[in-house]
């Protein structure tokens, strides 16, 4: 038997960490009007000064140290550019919202064009009101696409890419009667939410859905429900928003148990299930689907930033390099408007550490993604991540 899961706080921040990105509460977007063409105008010829906010400062052990790991993916990102240069100016926010605000407004002041960061969704959001009538625009770590739009992009892995990238190959599949099971917090609502928009966008069909308590005793309880429902409904899938930080090890143990094995029904996650490495070894993870950055990229970035540093990089401190190469890459081409709303938002994306990616009108993104599954106890990838826009996957 598995252990108690762990509070919901703290399995909140592992989920959004597997994932990708940092998900808080929803905040109300910043509107700019219409939307037009906003960004201040560089000089092609001199530095592009770009602010890099990270919680340096913060009181909590782990966010001190994934602002040492963001800043040091900047400054590799930096360093690989060639034929521009970045000025990159950091500012330590505390992980706190109203900190991150005053410090967005004196990098601003400095001359900052660009800013990127903050880490919390609420934190991004405070800078972006604060900044929105200067005309720069923020590439946050969040992947909450709540908080999208405006002057604000996201970089982080969203549940609407993840859904959408995921129901399409199972369709494919000839898999499109979908059960969702999520918990009934913020986190699996809006995982519930990202699958049921895919499913509409896709050819899918969302059967039925089945909420659980987040606790031990809700996945016990929500066993029974799960498999009178796949059963009435004749659902040929099963779409889990849980973690294995949470409560998928738990699920994929007892619904075999209760006569609904991955041999009866597709599994499909939200979330990757190849980390920890442990999970690979579990009996009810076998076969099931998830999605996944480019292995081989991935790979490649975490290696050379051990290289560099000494320790492997956090999860998501990729995003910091993404958003300096993307900068990077317009600033190159030696436009003054190289940072505009329609330049970020080009539509041929960027190579960032996990693969192909691009910044959507919306202020959300879209990532080139894998999909894989986990066979004998080993990864494997079913369907290769896109290398550009218009392929599989798009």
């Amino acid at each position: 038997m598995f252990a108690v899961l762990p509070s919901p706080r703290k399995v909140l921040n592992l989920i959004v960490v597997l994932i990708g990105g940092l998900l808080i509460a929803a905040c109300q977007p910043v509107s700019l009007g219409d939307g037009g063409d906003s960004g201040p105008a560089i000089n092609p010829n001199a530095p592009v000064a770009v602010a890099l906010l990270v919680p340096h400062g913060s009181a909590n052990a782990q966010e001190a140290a994934l602002a040492k790991d963001l800043e040091s993916a900047a400054r590799m990102a930096v360093g690989d550019l060639q034929g521009v240069r970045i000025d990159l100016r950091v500012y330590g926010t505390a992980g706190q919202a109203g900190q991150a605000q005053q410090v967005a407004l004196k990098a601003v002041r400095d001359g900052a064009k660009i800013i990127v960061g903050p880490l919390h969704a609420e934190s991004a959001n405070a800078v972006a009101v604060a900044v929105a009538n200067k005309g720069v625009n923020i590439l946050a770590f969040s992947n909450n696409a709540a908080i999208a739009g405006g002057n604000l992009f996201i970089l982080g892995q969203t549940f609407d890419d993840t859904a959408r990238r995921l129901t399409k190959y199972a369709v494919r599949q000839g898999k499109s009667r979908i059960l969702t099971v999520h918990s009934s917090n913020l986190a699996g609502q809006l995982g519930r939410d990202a699958i049921g928009k895919a499913a509409a966008a896709t050819g899918a069909t969302v059967v039925g859905n089945v909420p659980y308590e987040f606790s031990q005793q809700g996945v016990v309880t929500a066993i029974p429900m799960i498999t009178s429902s796949a059963r009435s409904t004749n659902a040929d899938a099963v779409f889990l928003t849980a973690n294995t930080a949470g409560a998928l090890p738990l699920f994929t143990q007892m619904l075999p148990e209760n006569g609904l094995s991955p041999t009866d029904i597709q599994y499909i996650g939200l979330t990757r299930w190849d980390k920890p490495p442990q999970t690979l070894d579990l009996p009810g993870v076998q076969g099931g689907w998830f999605a996944m950055p480019d292995s081989q990229k991935s790979q490649r970035f975490e290696s050379r930033f051990h290289a560099a540093n000494g320790k492997y990089p956090h999860a998501i401190a990729g995003l910091a390099y993404d958003g300096i190469a993307a900068i990077g890459a317009l600033a190159k081409r030696g436009k003054r408007d190289a940072l505009s709303r329609n330049s970020l938002t080009q539509g041929a994306g960027f190579q960032g550490t996990g693969g192909v990616f691009r910044l959507l009108p919306n202020g959300t993104n879209q990532r080139g993604l894998a999909v894989a599954t986990i066979r004998d106890k080993k990864l494997v990838i079913l369907e290769g991540a896109p290398q550009g826009f218009g392929g599989a996957g798009f």
